[in-house]
């Protein structure tokens, strides 16, 4: 089966190529933050995400994930994710295009061309879906999830308002605790992510806006995040 990402332009080795400031190293990035956790990190990870009350699910390829969230997700639930460049490289925005056996909330905010309405739709079905879809900035070994975006579209139904908030990510997101956690989402990820948003968007840069920390399982909701980890460096 061919994985299809639907913006391979946006992927981290070619935003380095292609970015005007990474490209000539005006803006340096570490690249540590890419690299592909080992198998003691990321074991260690699980078992603490395990023991604040999160699923857990360990798959090597993004192959084996694009079949894992087609299978995860019940037929006739909602749905809907964020920009996760992570679900582009996995293939899976590229399925939900032409997907039927959910609810696609977030193909209708597409459909909506008028700003106004798509914004309601995104505060209101978007918030509220059976299961959302995202990646995260970092995931420390103590089982603490960081997540970050600009307009609150990637982070706002993460505490409580969707029913299942599924977080793809790469194993290498995986940082040692918070303080490392806070240090890759402004040297690296941010970085990363204002060079495409120079190409998405035609803005000169990101910004750090919305800072979401899930410590701990809610107690009256358990198992309510379910962490699929993949071991292949993905996103950013």
């Amino acid at each position: 089966m061919a994985i299809v990402n639907n913006h391979p332009e946006e992927t981290r080795e070619a935003l380095l190529k292609n970015d005007p400031k990474l490209s000539t190293k005006e803006v340096v990035i570490d690249d540590k933050y890419a690299a592909v956790a080992s198998e003691a990190s990321v074991q260690a990870t699980k078992a603490s995400l395990e023991t604040k009350g999160h699923e857990v699910t360990i798959l090597k390829t993004k192959e084996e994930a694009y079949e894992f969230l087609k299978k995860l997700i019940p037929e006739g639930c909602s749905i809907n994710n964020g920009h996760s460049t992570t679900l582009e490289e996995i293939g899976f925005i590229e399925y939900l295009k032409t997907a039927t056996e959910w609810e696609n909330i977030h193909a209708q905010v597409l459909a909506e061309k008028d700003m106004g309405k798509q914004m309601e739709i995104r505060r209101t079905k978007g918030s509220t879906v059976d299961y959302y879809l995202s990646s995260a900035s970092a995931i420390t070994e103590d089982g603490v999830i960081v997540g970050c975006d600009l307009s609150g579209t990637r982070v706002g139904p993460w505490a409580s308002t969707a029913g299942k908030l599924i977080i793809v990510s790469g194993s290498n997101k995986i940082v040692k605790n918070e303080e490392e956690a806070n240090e890759r989402v402004y040297k690296y990820s941010l970085e990363l992510e204002s060079a495409r948003v120079r190409l998405a968007y035609k803005l000169p840069a990101s910004n750090v806006v919305n800072y979401s920390v899930i410590k701990h399982a809610n107690p009256f909701n358990p198992k309510r995040v379910h962490v699929v980890l993949i071991n292949e460096s993905l996103g950013y």
